[in-house]
């Protein structure tokens, strides 16, 4: 066939510059902006122009390349659309493998563990892109990722939390990377950032600091309950309530008794008083239902009534709590916090259920107008998960 064979095994060694290069009957071959090399098959079919990818230069050499686009030219003489009959009935030996994005992370950390420094940063690795990564697009060939889908996981967290937000966009545009080498997608990486997220998310270095609420450390958080549940007074129970609850302090000091369901073991905070104006319930265990029964008639409103007869206690009696026994500048609010990341490192709950357990809202519209449960059974067993840890030790008589 003349016009073929255009391009020679030196060529396809030096080519470098990102673009397409025709080696002649529908082959090419394409070079990313990352520099990956892979061959397609370009061709029209119903006046559609169509691409097959027919595997990375490292596991396709250019005889094999230029066979596989004879076999396609082939099968479309015979008015067969050779992409369709690939995906369709795996015909031939190009047959296309399907893996989805948790599997490409898989393989990814395994190819490349031996090269890390330790098995902690494996384990990070994986962890991270399994709590914020994997609810959307964990079952998702990756084939079928688009720039959509990246954007859509990414901008939520890219403001709030813009360092853990750039360090995942870097390792989902790596397994991609992977992904497209290996054969399992074709295309350039939709996670990459120059000339293309950049576009569309702003730039790191220019948002503004986000100044989070001082966190105490999870793992100080046991000794520091142990000592807080030494301590009388209705103040030192509401604290530690807010602990084991991770709920607001304003939500806790103004909860009322009609609000509390001990039969059911449920706590439900109106709407009116909720930063997201939805109604919170609040699964009670363990510990959470000790300080309450020893909160039973104290005050027939509130569940911690202060020293002003009708009203509940105030946020300066918690805090003068807190300031007694630590120095540092950890907030109330940050307990929330030390929850969460608690939730992430140390359980293998799924993003949302702990994220439901602060009252986040999970995932896009879309998503929340279909989502009807507020998985309270789970969220009940990751507090009860949390109650043990901030424990440790027998509840002190001394609350």
């Amino acid at each position: 066939m003349p016009g073929i064979e255009k391009l020679s095994p030196s060529n396809v060694a030096r080519l470098k510059k990102p673009g397409k290069y025709n080696d002649g009957g529908g082959l090419y071959l394409q070079v990313s902006r990352r520099g990956i090399k892979s061959w397609i098959f370009r061709y029209e079919r119903q006046g559609e122009e169509r691409c097959m990818g027919l595997g990375a230069i490292h596991a396709v050499s250019i005889g094999e390349a230029r066979n596989a686009a004879s076999k396609a030219r082939a099968r479309l003489a015979q008015g067969i659309d050779p992409l369709q009959d690939r995906m369709l009935n795996g015909s031939g030996e190009q047959k296309p493998k399907d893996k989805t994005f948790d599997e490409c992370v898989a393989a990814y950390v395994a190819s490349h563990r031996s090269g890390w420094k330790s098995a902690q940063h494996a384990r990070q690795w994986e962890r991270q892109l399994q709590i914020y990564i994997s609810p959307s697009l964990g079952r998702i060939h990756v084939r079928l990722i688009e720039t959509a889908h990246i954007v859509r996981v990414l901008e939520p967290i890219w403001v709030s939390q813009t360092e853990t937000a750039t360090r995942l966009r870097g390792r989902i545009e790596r397994v991609l990377s992977w992904a497209t080498v290996s054969g399992y997608r074709e295309g350039e990486n939709p996670a990459r950032w120059r000339g293309h997220l950049q576009v569309l998310l702003p730039a790191p270095a220019k948002l503004r600091r986000v100044h989070h609420h001082a966190a105490m450390p999870y793992e100080e958080i046991s000794a520091f309950y142990e000592r807080l549940c030494a301590r009388k007074g209705k103040a030192s129970r509401a604290l530690a309530f807010i602990i084991l609850t991770a709920c607001r302090s304003n939500e806790v000091l103004q909860a009322r008794w009609e609000e509390i369901d001990f039969e059911r073991a449920i706590w439900t905070i109106p709407p009116e008083r909720m930063k997201n104006g939805h109604t919170h319930r609040v699964p009670l265990v363990g510990a959470m239902l000790e300080i309450l029964r020893r909160q039973q008639g104290q005050d027939p409103i509130w569940v911690f009534p202060g020293r002003t007869p009708g009203k509940p206690l105030t946020q300066d009696a918690i805090l003068a709590v807190l300031h007694r026994m630590v120095e540092s500048k950890v907030t109330v609010h940050g307990f929330r916090s030390s929850f969460r990341v608690w939730a992430a490192e140390r359980t293998e709950h799924p993003k949302e259920v702990p994220e439901l357990a602060l009252a986040h809202a999970v995932g896009s519209l879309v998503e929340l107008a279909y989502q009807r449960s507020d998985l309270i059974e789970r969220r009940r067993a990751l507090m009860q998960e949390w109650c043990e840890y901030c424990q440790k030790t027998q509840y002190r008589e001394g609350m």
